[in-house]
Protein backbone atom coordinates (compact mmCIF):
# COMPACT_ATOMS: atom_id res chain seq x y z
CA UNK A 1 0.00 0.00 0.00
CA UNK A 2 1.23 3.52 -0.55
CA UNK A 3 2.84 5.13 2.19
CA UNK A 4 0.81 8.40 3.09
CA UNK A 5 -0.30 11.08 5.50
CA UNK A 6 -3.62 10.98 7.22
CA UNK A 7 -5.13 14.76 7.61
CA UNK A 8 -7.48 14.79 10.12
CA UNK A 9 -10.38 17.63 9.22
CA UNK A 10 -11.96 19.56 11.95
CA UNK A 11 -13.90 21.91 9.47
CA UNK A 12 -11.20 24.44 8.38
CA UNK A 13 -11.36 26.09 4.66
CA UNK A 14 -7.84 25.35 4.21
CA UNK A 15 -8.06 21.82 4.76
CA UNK A 16 -8.00 20.41 1.05
CA UNK A 17 -5.15 23.43 0.59
CA UNK A 18 -2.93 21.25 3.33
CA UNK A 19 -3.72 18.01 0.96
CA UNK A 20 -2.40 19.72 -1.82
CA UNK A 21 0.90 21.15 0.02
CA UNK A 22 1.58 17.87 0.70
CA UNK A 23 0.96 16.39 -2.63
CA UNK A 24 3.06 18.86 -4.36
CA UNK A 25 6.08 17.11 -2.44
CA UNK A 26 5.03 13.95 -3.95
CA UNK A 27 3.50 12.68 -0.71
CA UNK A 28 0.24 10.72 -0.88
CA UNK A 29 -2.27 11.64 1.73
CA UNK A 30 -6.22 11.94 2.22
CA UNK A 31 -8.26 13.97 4.18
CA UNK A 32 -10.82 12.25 6.83
CA UNK A 33 -13.56 13.60 9.17
CA UNK A 34 -11.93 13.78 13.06
CA UNK A 35 -14.66 11.72 14.18
CA UNK A 36 -14.36 8.68 11.35
CA UNK A 37 -10.56 7.92 12.36
CA UNK A 38 -9.50 5.28 9.77
CA UNK A 39 -7.81 2.15 10.93
CA UNK A 40 -4.06 3.05 11.93
CA UNK A 41 -2.83 0.46 8.66
CA UNK A 42 0.89 0.32 8.54
CA UNK A 43 1.03 2.54 5.62
CA UNK A 44 0.12 5.52 7.88
CA UNK A 45 2.84 7.66 8.57
CA UNK A 46 2.33 10.43 9.62
CA UNK A 47 -1.01 12.60 10.94
CA UNK A 48 -1.88 15.88 10.85
CA UNK A 49 -5.03 18.18 12.61
CA UNK A 50 -6.30 20.89 10.64
CA UNK A 51 -8.07 24.13 11.49
CA UNK A 52 -11.42 24.41 12.61
CA UNK A 53 -14.53 27.13 12.50
CA UNK A 54 -14.77 25.16 16.30
CA UNK A 55 -13.28 27.06 19.40
CA UNK A 56 -11.54 24.50 21.70
CA UNK A 57 -13.26 26.05 24.54
CA UNK A 58 -16.78 25.46 22.63
CA UNK A 59 -18.60 22.80 24.64
CA UNK A 60 -19.32 21.27 21.37
CA UNK A 61 -16.00 21.31 20.57
CA UNK A 62 -14.51 18.21 18.74
CA UNK A 63 -13.19 15.80 20.65
CA UNK A 64 -10.92 13.06 18.36
CA UNK A 65 -9.17 10.07 20.15
CA UNK A 66 -5.74 10.42 19.55
CA UNK A 67 -4.85 7.77 21.99
CA UNK A 68 -3.44 5.68 19.27
CA UNK A 69 -1.71 8.81 17.36
CA UNK A 70 -0.10 11.20 19.73
CA UNK A 71 3.68 10.21 20.89
CA UNK A 72 3.40 7.32 18.76
CA UNK A 73 3.20 8.53 14.86
CA UNK A 74 4.71 12.20 13.89
CA UNK A 75 1.91 14.71 14.54
CA UNK A 76 1.51 18.25 13.74
CA UNK A 77 -1.69 20.45 14.68
CA UNK A 78 -1.96 23.48 12.72
CA UNK A 79 -4.74 26.23 14.06
CA UNK A 80 -7.36 25.20 16.51
CA UNK A 81 -5.13 21.46 15.77
CA UNK A 82 -2.30 22.93 17.84
CA UNK A 83 -4.74 24.39 20.43
CA UNK A 84 -6.40 21.46 20.91
CA UNK A 85 -3.09 19.57 21.62
CA UNK A 86 -2.19 22.04 24.13
CA UNK A 87 -5.53 22.55 26.29
CA UNK A 88 -6.19 18.48 26.40
CA UNK A 89 -3.00 18.02 27.66
CA UNK A 90 -2.76 20.56 30.39
CA UNK A 91 -2.55 23.73 28.78
CA UNK A 92 -4.66 26.63 28.65
CA UNK A 93 -6.06 28.08 25.67
CA UNK A 94 -8.08 31.72 26.16
CA UNK A 95 -10.02 34.32 24.01
CA UNK A 96 -7.34 36.26 22.66
CA UNK A 97 -7.08 40.02 23.52
CA UNK A 98 -7.18 40.90 19.98
CA UNK A 99 -8.02 38.60 17.59
CA UNK A 100 -5.46 38.00 14.85
CA UNK A 101 -6.81 37.67 11.13
CA UNK A 102 -4.34 37.81 8.28
CA UNK A 103 -1.15 38.40 7.83
CA UNK A 104 1.78 38.43 10.87
CA UNK A 105 5.27 38.15 11.33
CA UNK A 106 7.17 35.44 13.21
CA UNK A 107 9.85 37.57 15.50
CA UNK A 108 11.11 34.52 17.33
CA UNK A 109 12.05 31.34 15.48
CA UNK A 110 14.28 28.53 17.32
CA UNK A 111 15.66 26.73 13.70
CA UNK A 112 17.67 24.16 15.87
CA UNK A 113 14.45 21.78 15.94
CA UNK A 114 13.91 19.86 12.68
CA UNK A 115 10.09 21.17 12.04
CA UNK A 116 12.02 25.40 12.30
CA UNK A 117 14.81 24.46 10.24
CA UNK A 118 14.95 27.19 7.55
CA UNK A 119 12.34 29.47 8.68
CA UNK A 120 13.13 33.01 8.56
CA UNK A 121 13.47 35.13 11.42
CA UNK A 122 10.58 37.46 10.86
CA UNK A 123 8.94 35.51 8.03
CA UNK A 124 5.38 36.46 6.77
CA UNK A 125 2.59 33.86 8.36
CA UNK A 126 -0.78 34.02 7.83
CA UNK A 127 -3.36 33.77 11.24
CA UNK A 128 -7.18 32.84 11.51
CA UNK A 129 -8.27 32.72 15.02
CA UNK A 130 -9.95 34.34 18.09
CA UNK A 131 -8.36 32.14 20.69
CA UNK A 132 -4.50 32.31 22.21
CA UNK A 133 -2.61 29.65 23.78
CA UNK A 134 -1.51 31.07 27.08
CA UNK A 135 -0.14 28.85 28.78
CA UNK A 136 1.32 25.16 27.84
CA UNK A 137 1.61 21.92 29.49
CA UNK A 138 5.28 21.29 31.42
CA UNK A 139 6.88 19.17 28.57
CA UNK A 140 6.21 21.16 25.77
CA UNK A 141 8.19 23.91 24.55
CA UNK A 142 7.96 27.19 22.29
CA UNK A 143 9.32 26.99 18.99
CA UNK A 144 8.69 30.37 17.39
CA UNK A 145 7.03 33.51 18.68
CA UNK A 146 4.93 36.14 17.33
CA UNK A 147 5.04 39.87 18.72
CA UNK A 148 1.29 39.40 19.78
CA UNK A 149 1.27 35.55 20.28
CA UNK A 150 3.92 34.07 22.29
CA UNK A 151 3.02 30.60 21.18
CA UNK A 152 2.70 30.16 17.43
CA UNK A 153 4.92 26.89 17.64
CA UNK A 154 5.44 24.05 20.08
CA UNK A 155 7.46 20.81 20.52
CA UNK A 156 6.47 18.30 22.97
CA UNK A 157 9.59 17.09 24.77
CA UNK A 158 9.77 13.33 23.83
CA UNK A 159 7.59 13.40 20.81
CA UNK A 160 7.73 13.93 17.12
CA UNK A 161 4.66 16.38 18.35
CA UNK A 162 4.09 19.64 16.98
CA UNK A 163 2.05 22.41 16.91
CA UNK A 164 1.42 26.12 15.37
CA UNK A 165 -0.93 28.78 15.72
CA UNK A 166 -0.71 29.73 12.09
CA UNK A 167 -1.28 28.21 8.67
CA UNK A 168 1.69 26.71 6.52
CA UNK A 169 -0.33 25.76 3.82
CA UNK A 170 -1.59 29.04 2.70
CA UNK A 171 0.50 31.60 -0.19
CA UNK A 172 0.75 34.14 2.57
CA UNK A 173 3.18 32.01 4.94
CA UNK A 174 5.76 32.53 2.78
CA UNK A 175 8.07 29.85 4.54
CA UNK A 176 5.24 27.62 4.88
CA UNK A 177 6.68 25.48 1.95
CA UNK A 178 9.50 24.61 3.75
CA UNK A 179 7.98 23.63 7.27
CA UNK A 180 5.68 21.46 5.59
CA UNK A 181 8.42 19.82 3.92
CA UNK A 182 10.37 19.73 6.69
CA UNK A 183 7.82 17.88 8.56
CA UNK A 184 6.73 15.40 5.98
CA UNK A 185 10.37 14.62 4.75
CA UNK A 186 12.94 15.30 7.32
CA UNK A 187 10.82 14.04 10.18
CA UNK A 188 8.44 11.46 8.67
CA UNK A 189 10.83 10.71 6.29
CA UNK A 190 8.44 9.96 3.67
CA UNK A 191 10.20 8.75 0.43
CA UNK A 192 8.65 10.98 -2.01
CA UNK A 193 7.38 8.48 -4.62
CA UNK A 194 3.96 9.64 -5.23
CA UNK A 195 4.48 10.62 -8.95
CA UNK A 196 1.79 10.53 -12.11
CA UNK A 197 3.93 7.78 -13.28
CA UNK A 198 3.93 5.76 -10.44
CA UNK A 199 -0.09 6.13 -10.10
CA UNK A 200 -0.86 5.39 -13.09
CA UNK A 201 1.76 1.50 -12.66
CA UNK A 202 -0.34 1.21 -9.32
CA UNK A 203 -3.71 2.10 -10.48
CA UNK A 204 -3.76 0.01 -13.73
CA UNK A 205 -2.44 -3.32 -11.69
CA UNK A 206 -5.21 -2.59 -8.97
CA UNK A 207 -7.65 -2.09 -11.75
CA UNK A 208 -6.27 -5.39 -13.84
CA UNK A 209 -6.84 -7.13 -10.34
CA UNK A 210 -10.51 -6.04 -9.41
CA UNK A 211 -11.70 -6.00 -12.33
CA UNK A 212 -10.55 -8.88 -14.13
CA UNK A 213 -12.24 -10.01 -17.74
CA UNK A 214 -15.16 -8.19 -16.61
CA UNK A 215 -16.93 -5.61 -18.51
CA UNK A 216 -16.94 -2.48 -17.66
CA UNK A 217 -19.62 0.41 -18.73
CA UNK A 218 -18.89 3.88 -19.13
CA UNK A 219 -20.23 7.51 -20.08
CA UNK A 220 -17.89 9.95 -21.54
CA UNK A 221 -18.39 13.84 -21.50
CA UNK A 222 -15.82 14.92 -23.11
CA UNK A 223 -14.29 16.50 -20.43
CA UNK A 224 -10.74 15.59 -18.64
CA UNK A 225 -11.88 13.60 -15.29
CA UNK A 226 -14.10 11.12 -17.64
CA UNK A 227 -11.02 11.19 -20.11
CA UNK A 228 -8.51 10.08 -18.03
CA UNK A 229 -10.55 7.47 -16.49
CA UNK A 230 -11.37 6.06 -20.01
CA UNK A 231 -7.27 6.17 -20.72
CA UNK A 232 -6.73 3.99 -17.31
CA UNK A 233 -9.41 1.16 -17.90
CA UNK A 234 -8.64 1.50 -21.47
CA UNK A 235 -4.85 0.15 -20.37
CA UNK A 236 -6.43 -2.25 -17.90
CA UNK A 237 -8.98 -4.22 -19.65
CA UNK A 238 -8.70 -2.91 -23.03
CA UNK A 239 -11.96 -4.13 -24.95
CA UNK A 240 -13.76 -4.80 -21.93
CA UNK A 241 -14.50 -1.48 -21.07
CA UNK A 242 -17.17 0.29 -23.48
CA UNK A 243 -17.29 3.96 -23.67
CA UNK A 244 -20.82 5.68 -24.10
CA UNK A 245 -21.15 9.44 -25.10
CA UNK A 246 -24.41 10.19 -25.28
CA UNK A 247 -25.40 13.82 -27.60
CA UNK A 248 -28.19 15.72 -24.90
CA UNK A 249 -28.56 18.26 -27.37
CA UNK A 250 -26.53 20.65 -24.73
CA UNK A 251 -22.99 20.41 -25.94
CA UNK A 252 -21.24 23.24 -27.39
CA UNK A 253 -21.25 23.96 -31.39
CA UNK A 254 -19.63 20.75 -33.54
CA UNK A 255 -18.75 19.12 -29.95
CA UNK A 256 -20.05 15.61 -30.54
CA UNK A 257 -18.97 15.11 -33.45
CA UNK A 258 -15.46 15.95 -32.75
CA UNK A 259 -15.05 14.79 -29.21
CA UNK A 260 -16.09 11.24 -30.56
CA UNK A 261 -14.23 11.02 -33.53
CA UNK A 262 -10.93 11.80 -31.02
CA UNK A 263 -11.98 9.34 -28.54
CA UNK A 264 -11.92 6.70 -31.41
CA UNK A 265 -8.77 7.70 -32.37
CA UNK A 266 -7.27 6.94 -28.04
CA UNK A 267 -8.59 3.61 -29.12
CA UNK A 268 -11.07 3.15 -27.46
CA UNK A 269 -14.59 1.47 -27.74
CA UNK A 270 -16.81 4.31 -27.93
CA UNK A 271 -20.23 4.70 -29.22
CA UNK A 272 -22.28 8.15 -29.52
CA UNK A 273 -25.85 8.24 -28.96
CA UNK A 274 -27.58 11.16 -30.39
CA UNK A 275 -30.45 11.40 -27.83
CA UNK A 276 -31.42 15.31 -28.26
CA UNK A 277 -35.05 14.79 -28.77
CA UNK A 278 -35.80 13.09 -26.05
CA UNK A 279 -33.87 15.82 -23.63
CA UNK A 280 -35.69 18.89 -24.89
CA UNK A 281 -39.02 16.91 -24.97
CA UNK A 282 -38.69 16.28 -20.85
CA UNK A 283 -37.10 20.20 -21.07
CA UNK A 284 -40.30 21.58 -22.63
CA UNK A 285 -41.29 24.80 -20.39
CA UNK A 286 -39.24 24.17 -17.82
CA UNK A 287 -37.54 27.34 -15.93
CA UNK A 288 -36.74 26.59 -12.44
CA UNK A 289 -32.83 25.30 -12.89
CA UNK A 290 -33.25 22.42 -10.13
CA UNK A 291 -36.13 20.68 -12.23
CA UNK A 292 -33.92 21.30 -15.44
CA UNK A 293 -31.45 19.84 -13.46
CA UNK A 294 -33.47 16.82 -12.69
CA UNK A 295 -34.98 16.45 -15.92
CA UNK A 296 -31.61 16.34 -17.66
CA UNK A 297 -30.16 13.86 -15.17
CA UNK A 298 -33.56 11.83 -15.55
CA UNK A 299 -32.81 11.61 -19.33
CA UNK A 300 -29.27 11.06 -19.60
CA UNK A 301 -29.60 8.18 -16.73
CA UNK A 302 -32.80 6.50 -18.77
CA UNK A 303 -30.28 6.72 -22.02
CA UNK A 304 -27.52 5.26 -20.23
CA UNK A 305 -29.49 2.70 -18.90
CA UNK A 306 -31.19 1.52 -22.09
CA UNK A 307 -27.57 1.53 -23.80
CA UNK A 308 -25.49 -0.43 -20.68
CA UNK A 309 -28.52 -2.90 -21.73
CA UNK A 310 -27.33 -3.57 -24.98
CA UNK A 311 -24.20 -5.10 -23.79
CA UNK A 312 -24.33 -8.18 -22.54
CA UNK A 313 -22.84 -9.16 -19.36
CA UNK A 314 -21.62 -6.04 -17.99
CA UNK A 315 -21.31 -5.39 -14.45
CA UNK A 316 -19.08 -2.36 -13.42
CA UNK A 317 -20.14 1.53 -14.38
CA UNK A 318 -16.72 3.56 -13.93
CA UNK A 319 -17.13 7.16 -12.90
CA UNK A 320 -14.77 10.18 -12.95
CA UNK A 321 -15.13 10.88 -9.32
CA UNK A 322 -12.34 12.80 -8.16
CA UNK A 323 -11.13 13.71 -4.29
CA UNK A 324 -12.90 17.19 -3.77
CA UNK A 325 -16.26 15.25 -4.83
CA UNK A 326 -15.35 12.86 -2.40
CA UNK A 327 -14.60 15.11 0.47
CA UNK A 328 -17.82 17.37 -0.21
CA UNK A 329 -19.97 14.13 -0.04
CA UNK A 330 -18.13 12.58 2.91
CA UNK A 331 -19.15 15.69 4.41
CA UNK A 332 -22.40 15.76 4.20
CA UNK A 333 -22.63 12.62 5.88
CA UNK A 334 -20.78 13.35 9.13
CA UNK A 335 -17.92 15.97 8.80
CA UNK A 336 -17.32 18.72 9.95
CA UNK A 337 -16.88 20.79 6.92
CA UNK A 338 -19.40 22.97 5.52
CA UNK A 339 -21.33 20.94 2.11
CA UNK A 340 -20.90 22.64 -0.82
CA UNK A 341 -22.47 20.70 -2.92
CA UNK A 342 -23.93 16.98 -3.36
CA UNK A 343 -22.92 14.82 -6.08
CA UNK A 344 -24.72 12.47 -8.53
CA UNK A 345 -21.46 10.50 -9.19
CA UNK A 346 -20.78 9.77 -5.92
CA UNK A 347 -22.48 7.48 -3.25
CA UNK A 348 -23.98 5.47 -6.16
CA UNK A 349 -27.00 4.40 -8.48
CA UNK A 350 -30.38 4.25 -8.97
CA UNK A 351 -31.80 1.24 -7.35
CA UNK A 352 -32.51 -0.39 -11.09
CA UNK A 353 -29.10 -0.05 -12.32
CA UNK A 354 -27.61 -3.21 -10.87
CA UNK A 355 -23.75 -2.52 -11.42
CA UNK A 356 -21.13 -2.52 -9.46
CA UNK A 357 -18.74 1.19 -9.26
CA UNK A 358 -15.08 1.46 -9.99
CA UNK A 359 -13.86 5.09 -9.86
CA UNK A 360 -10.25 5.50 -10.52
CA UNK A 361 -9.36 8.93 -9.86
CA UNK A 362 -11.15 8.83 -6.74
CA UNK A 363 -8.38 9.82 -5.26
CA UNK A 364 -6.68 12.99 -7.26
CA UNK A 365 -7.57 16.82 -7.50
CA UNK A 366 -8.52 17.74 -10.54
CA UNK A 367 -4.64 19.50 -11.32
CA UNK A 368 -3.39 15.92 -10.70
CA UNK A 369 -5.73 14.36 -13.13
CA UNK A 370 -4.19 16.48 -15.75
CA UNK A 371 -0.92 15.47 -14.90
CA UNK A 372 -1.79 11.77 -14.78
CA UNK A 373 -2.87 12.06 -18.09
CA UNK A 374 0.21 13.80 -19.30
CA UNK A 375 1.88 11.17 -18.25
CA UNK A 376 -0.23 9.04 -20.32
CA UNK A 377 0.80 11.19 -23.28
CA UNK A 378 -3.09 11.89 -23.86
CA UNK A 379 -3.36 15.14 -25.63
CA UNK A 380 -2.60 18.53 -24.74
CA UNK A 381 -5.70 19.89 -26.07
CA UNK A 382 -8.21 17.31 -24.37
CA UNK A 383 -6.36 18.17 -21.14
CA UNK A 384 -6.28 21.88 -21.02
CA UNK A 385 -10.11 21.77 -21.68
CA UNK A 386 -11.90 24.17 -19.14
CA UNK A 387 -14.35 22.73 -17.05
CA UNK A 388 -18.19 22.41 -18.78
CA UNK A 389 -21.07 21.32 -16.67
CA UNK A 390 -22.82 18.23 -16.84
CA UNK A 391 -26.09 19.98 -17.62
CA UNK A 392 -24.37 21.79 -20.72
CA UNK A 393 -26.18 24.86 -22.18
CA UNK A 394 -29.24 23.48 -20.09
CA UNK A 395 -28.00 25.75 -17.19
CA UNK A 396 -26.51 28.40 -19.51
CA UNK A 397 -29.92 29.18 -20.83
CA UNK A 398 -31.64 31.21 -18.14
CA UNK A 399 -35.55 30.21 -18.43
CA UNK A 400 -37.03 27.01 -20.50
CA UNK A 401 -34.68 25.69 -22.96
CA UNK A 402 -35.80 25.40 -26.55
CA UNK A 403 -33.49 23.76 -29.84
CA UNK A 404 -33.74 27.29 -31.29
CA UNK A 405 -32.01 29.02 -28.51
CA UNK A 406 -29.43 26.14 -27.96
CA UNK A 407 -28.29 27.76 -31.43
CA UNK A 408 -28.19 30.95 -30.53
CA UNK A 409 -26.01 29.46 -27.69
CA UNK A 410 -24.19 27.58 -29.54
CA UNK A 411 -22.81 30.53 -32.26
CA UNK A 412 -22.45 32.55 -29.33
CA UNK A 413 -20.16 30.09 -27.60
CA UNK A 414 -18.17 29.32 -30.49
CA UNK A 415 -17.39 32.75 -31.61
CA UNK A 416 -16.27 33.90 -27.79
CA UNK A 417 -14.12 30.50 -27.19
CA UNK A 418 -12.37 30.26 -30.44
CA UNK A 419 -11.74 34.04 -29.94
CA UNK A 420 -10.09 33.09 -26.64
CA UNK A 421 -7.77 29.92 -28.38
CA UNK A 422 -6.86 32.71 -31.27
CA UNK A 423 -5.68 35.50 -28.87
CA UNK A 424 -3.77 33.20 -27.00
CA UNK A 425 -6.09 33.72 -23.84
CA UNK A 426 -7.41 30.76 -23.44
CA UNK A 427 -5.55 28.50 -21.17
CA UNK A 428 -4.98 31.78 -19.33
CA UNK A 429 -8.76 31.08 -17.95
CA UNK A 430 -9.94 28.36 -16.11
CA UNK A 431 -13.12 28.45 -17.44
CA UNK A 432 -15.37 30.62 -19.89
CA UNK A 433 -19.02 30.37 -21.29
CA UNK A 434 -21.41 32.43 -22.47
CA UNK A 435 -25.09 32.68 -21.03
CA UNK A 436 -28.30 33.21 -22.73
CA UNK A 437 -30.45 36.21 -20.12
CA UNK A 438 -33.94 35.67 -20.60
CA UNK A 439 -34.45 39.48 -21.68
CA UNK A 440 -35.24 40.91 -25.00
CA UNK A 441 -33.33 44.71 -25.60
CA UNK A 442 -33.60 47.15 -28.25
CA UNK A 443 -31.17 48.00 -30.77
CA UNK A 444 -30.39 49.16 -34.74
CA UNK A 445 -29.02 47.41 -36.72
CA UNK A 446 -28.65 48.35 -40.76
CA UNK A 447 -31.02 51.65 -39.84
CA UNK A 448 -33.97 49.46 -38.43
CA UNK A 449 -35.11 49.07 -34.74
CA UNK A 450 -34.45 45.34 -33.26
CA UNK A 451 -35.84 43.90 -30.52
CA UNK A 452 -33.64 40.69 -29.92
CA UNK A 453 -31.80 38.72 -27.17
CA UNK A 454 -29.09 39.41 -25.01
CA UNK A 455 -25.91 37.55 -23.96
CA UNK A 456 -23.34 37.60 -21.03
CA UNK A 457 -19.86 36.35 -21.51
CA UNK A 458 -18.29 34.62 -18.39
CA UNK A 459 -14.44 33.90 -17.85
CA UNK A 460 -12.95 33.31 -14.41
CA UNK A 461 -9.38 32.34 -13.14
CA UNK A 462 -8.73 30.09 -10.75
CA UNK A 463 -6.48 26.36 -9.48
CA UNK A 464 -9.84 24.42 -7.86
CA UNK A 465 -13.34 26.19 -8.85
CA UNK A 466 -13.74 26.48 -5.29
CA UNK A 467 -12.95 30.36 -5.34
CA UNK A 468 -12.70 31.91 -8.44
CA UNK A 469 -11.94 35.57 -9.57
CA UNK A 470 -13.38 37.07 -13.03
CA UNK A 471 -10.60 37.15 -15.92
CA UNK A 472 -9.54 40.76 -16.78
CA UNK A 473 -9.92 40.24 -20.54
CA UNK A 474 -8.25 42.82 -22.71
CA UNK A 475 -10.67 45.61 -23.38
CA UNK A 476 -10.01 45.33 -26.84
CA UNK A 477 -10.53 41.48 -27.49
CA UNK A 478 -14.53 41.75 -25.75
CA UNK A 479 -14.81 44.41 -27.97
CA UNK A 480 -13.79 42.25 -30.86
CA UNK A 481 -15.85 39.42 -29.80
CA UNK A 482 -19.14 41.54 -28.55
CA UNK A 483 -19.06 42.70 -32.53
CA UNK A 484 -18.49 39.57 -34.10
CA UNK A 485 -21.42 38.24 -31.75
CA UNK A 486 -23.98 40.82 -32.59
CA UNK A 487 -23.24 40.92 -36.42
CA UNK A 488 -23.19 36.98 -37.05
CA UNK A 489 -25.32 35.88 -34.76
CA UNK A 490 -28.98 36.20 -35.64
CA UNK A 491 -31.16 36.99 -32.56
CA UNK A 492 -28.61 38.68 -30.35
CA UNK A 493 -28.16 42.50 -30.26
CA UNK A 494 -26.09 43.19 -27.34
CA UNK A 495 -23.38 41.13 -25.51
CA UNK A 496 -22.25 41.83 -21.83
CA UNK A 497 -19.43 40.95 -19.47
CA UNK A 498 -20.07 39.43 -16.00
CA UNK A 499 -17.15 40.73 -13.77
CA UNK A 500 -18.62 38.82 -10.53
CA UNK A 501 -15.65 36.92 -8.59
CA UNK A 502 -16.79 33.43 -6.39
CA UNK A 503 -18.29 34.29 -4.02
CA UNK A 504 -20.27 36.11 -3.45
CA UNK A 505 -21.51 34.66 -6.88
CA UNK A 506 -20.76 31.36 -7.99
CA UNK A 507 -19.25 29.90 -11.49
CA UNK A 508 -22.47 29.40 -13.54
CA UNK A 509 -25.16 31.51 -13.09
CA UNK A 510 -27.97 28.57 -12.49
Amino acid sequence: MEEMVLILDFGSQYTQLIARRIRELNVYCEIHPYNKIPELTANIKAVILSGSPFSVRDENAPQPDLSNIKGKLPLLGVCFGAQYLAKEYGGVVEASKSREYGRANLSFVNTDFILTKGVSNHSQVWMSHGDSITKIPENYEVICSTDDVEVAGFHIKGEETYGIQFHPEVFHSTDGGILLKNFIVDITQLSQSWTPDSFVDLTVQELKDKLGNDKVVLGLSGGVDSSVSAMLLHKAIGKNLYCIFVDNGLLRKNEFEEVLENYKGMGLNVKGVNAKEAFYKELKDLKDPELKRKAIGKVFIDTFDREAHLIEDVKWLAQGTIYPDVIESISATGGPSATIKSHHNVGGLPDFMKLKIVEPLRSLFKDEVRRVGKSMEMSKELLGRHPFPGPGLGIRILGDVTAEKVRILQEVDYIFINGLKEEGLYDEVWQAGSILLPVQSVGVMGDERTYENAVALRAVTSTDGMTADWSHLPYEFLAKVSNEIINKVKGINRVTYDISSKPPATIEWE
